[in-house]
């Protein structure tokens, strides 16, 4: 089965995770650390089969790529991307703001663009990196890797 590739969301996260250190490969696997810091997600990959697997929640519950599996692509190369706008998403609490908005991505995104502008962040080149990004994404046109994980608990 193909992943569905998600909204760009997704992408915002996966950034913000590597600018926040949140990843810890080895080789071909990592874990990758929530924004609470209060659970991890284990990501595995296969190059020969061109698939991924990530135990994450919109892996498990939706079919799709979520910001675990993009971490991983992103950090190991997979997918390059400009570390610059990674770190203009460092420091970001995922997780609070998705319950703010009760896991209204919508309304995460607006609110995170809004705190980017705020910021200085030149939008348009933000949001040429994260097509770019998302583009790629597509034309990988990964695998699962095995059956989905059941994501972890906790916060």
């Amino acid at each position: 089965m193909k992943w569905i590739i998600p909204d760009v969301i997704k992408i915002y996260e996966a950034l913000g995770t590597i600018a926040d250190g949140r990843i810890e490969v080895d080789g071909d696997s990592a874990k990758v650390y929530s924004s609470s810091g209060g659970k991890f997600y284990t990501i595995t990959y296969d190059g020969s089969k061109n698939a991924i697997m990530s135990n994450d929640n919109a892996a498990y519950w939706r079919g799709y790529l979520g910001y675990p599996a993009i971490t991983f692509l992103l950090k190991t190369g997979k997918i390059d991307y400009d570390p610059r706008y990674a770190d203009m998403l460092k420091g970001i609490a995922w997780k609070d703001i998705n319950v703010k908005f009760k896991n209204d991505f919508d309304k995460t995104v607006v609110y995170v663009r809004e705190m980017l502008s705020k910021n200085g962040t030149d939008m348009n080149g933000f949001d040429s990196e994260v097509e770019r990004i998302r583009a790629r994404l597509k034309e990988l046109d990964l695998d699962m890797l095995g059956p989905r994980a059941k994501p972890p608990a906790g916060y």
